[in-house]
Formats: C-alpha cells, structure tokens, sequence
C-alpha cells in the first residue's frame, strides 16, 4: 500500500487503534477470522495515512482470488491503493455501505468500514500473518 518510514511515523501517529483479536498484514489489511470466514478491512494506520476516503472500489464479489492478490481499490482525496487479499479465499460479500458512505472507512475501520467478507481457503496461511504486536512494531508504535 505504503512504505512505512519508522522515525516518521512514530511521531505522526498515536493512538492508533489496533484490537488485539486481529491479524494484520505488511500491506496494512486487518483480518478478523471466525472459523472458516473472515471479514476484512485496513487498518487505523492506513485509513490515517491515506487521509479522506472517497470511494472504495471491490468488484470481485463471488472471486476466489489468492493470497496478496488485488480484491479492490480504495481511493482518498490525493491516492488510489490497492487492497490485498490476506490469504487465498472466496470473496463472498461487500460491504455495500461503503458505496454512500466511504468515510466510514476513516470514521470506524474495525466496525462499519469493513470491507469484505471470504471464505479462507488455507487456514495455514494465517499463521504468516501479524498479531497486533507484531503490527505495531512494523509500524514503529
């Protein structure tokens, strides 16, 4: 999505929220996992890093997609980024919400900025995931 600058972002950014129940991804996704599904958005920090969000662009609802593959776009007031499949899965529903009202996204990206909801594939590839910890450290919080 972004790279991420240490020392910058230390400073820029605190109180990021980041719920201990999550996995997280290098490219700055969140993965909430309930047996065979998951629901998945981005995270605090990426919503604070892409500033306002405008639309929020997924087109691959009923896609069985693979880990790290584009399952859509999210477009703020000065960037377009692509969003990355967690792990291999199916996309099975969209957040439709997010069609009126994208700032959701910015506003509550753990809750009503969701995203997606798939089917996982590989359970396996969880474990390749960050734990909140481990997320934050990458970030540099």
């Amino acid at each position: 999505m972004f790279p991420v600058k240490n020392d910058y972002f230390s400073r820029k950014f605190y109180n990021m929220n980041f719920p201990e129940n999550l996995k997280y991804t290098k490219d700055h996704e969140w993965l909430q996992i309930d047996g065979d599904t998951a629901t998945v958005g981005i995270t605090d920090f990426a919503q604070r890093e892409l500033g306002d969000i405008v639309f929020v662009d997924i087109d691959t609802e009923g896609k069985a997609l693979g880990a790290n593959e584009i399952f859509g776009t999210v477009e703020a007031v000065k960037t377009v980024s692509d969003l990355f499949l967690p792990v291999s899965g199916t996309v099975k529903e969209v957040n439709r919400d997010l069609e009126g009202t994208p700032e959701a996204v910015n506003q509550d990206p753990y809750g009503k900025g969701w995203m997606i909801k798939m089917t996982i594939d590989n359970q396996a590839e969880i474990d390749g995931l960050m734990d909140a910890a481990a997320y934050r450290q990458m970030i540099g919080e």
